[in-house]
């Protein structure tokens, strides 16, 4: 098990619910794969350039502790779910 941060940045395009509804479903995938350290919401912050004609967006940050294989299939899910900007996990 390593420790792990990942930092998302979800649109906000059609409603802030609906970010806060991915927030959930990548807390869930992660507790199921490993163990949730910490979920710092930062909240909706002005992207510093517009990513796909948007100027907002909801980040948030996660710390876990997860197996080393499992980074992979987060950012897997990350790329292939709608309403995700920008990710990144990094380990700590």
């Amino acid at each position: 098990m390593s420790k792990y941060e990942s930092v998302a940045v979800f649109s906000v395009k059609e409603s802030e619910e609906k970010a806060k509804a991915l927030v959930e479903k990548f807390k869930a995938l992660i507790e199921a794969n490993g163990t949730m350290e910490a979920v710092d919401e930062w909240g909706l912050r002005k992207l510093a350039y517009p990513i796909n004609y948007e100027t907002d967006g909801y980040y948030v940050l996660y710390t876990f502790e997860a197996d080393v294989s499992f980074p992979a299939e987060l950012e897997r899910v990350y790329n292939i779910t709608d309403g995700v900007l920008r990710s990144i996990i990094v380990a700590r």
